[in-house]
């Protein structure tokens, strides 16, 4: 819970800085998945919106076809993917050079149930996390979004699966809370 709320006042921080420092717009990108649906995603001041997956957690997974702790994690979202498809929508970006068609050849390989995306079709979002999160490219790589697509979580490094269904049900946590009045 440590390392959560550290990377949570990191990302904030580092958020809130560069928002002071740059008055233009707010990025807008695209990626898209193996399957040729496209995304528009817009980094906003706490993270970002995700045009098709709005009212979900989003996990956005850096990963690369060679990292044996990647691949290790591969069943662990193919399992969480299955129990809460309702909620969760995994969003898998392949960062270690295979284009399109070979990240659809090894999706199907493994078995992959979730969005799985090639760098070369989300270029610009992978150059956006490295600038805001302050990432050096160590994978896997998540990004965990509640369901108003606030960053709520970052990780370097594998979590087990029980770590991440811990996740998903703090994130979930969030929306059960009663709006706060005030007088």
């Amino acid at each position: 819970m440590k390392k959560i709320m550290t990377a949570l006042v990191l990302f904030s921080f580092l958020a809130s800085a560069q928002a002071a420092q740059s008055k233009s717009p707010l990025m807008q990108m695209t990626m898209t998945d193996i399957n040729g649906l496209s995304y528009d995603v817009t980094g906003t001041e706490q993270g970002l919106k995700i045009k098709g997956l709005e009212g979900k957690i989003v996990f956005l997974e850096f990963f690369g076809h060679k990292c044996p702790p990647c691949l290790a994690s591969i069943p662990h979202l193919v399992s969480l993917q299955n129990k809460y498809k309702d909620k969760l929508a995994i969003v898998a970006i392949e960062v270690q050079g295979l284009n399109t068609a070979e990240v659809t050849t090894f999706v199907k390989e493994k078995g992959i149930n979730y969005i799985a995306v090639s760098e070369e079709k989300a270029g610009d979002l992978v150059d956006y996390i490295s600038q805001r999160a302050q990432w050096n490219g160590s994978i896997p790589f998540l990004v965990a979004l509640d369901t108003k697509g606030d960053v709520q979580f970052v990780q370097a490094g594998m979590l087990p699966e029980a770590s991440l269904e811990e996740l998903i049900s703090q994130l979930s946590k969030l929306d059960e809370k009663p709006a706060q009045t005030t007088l």
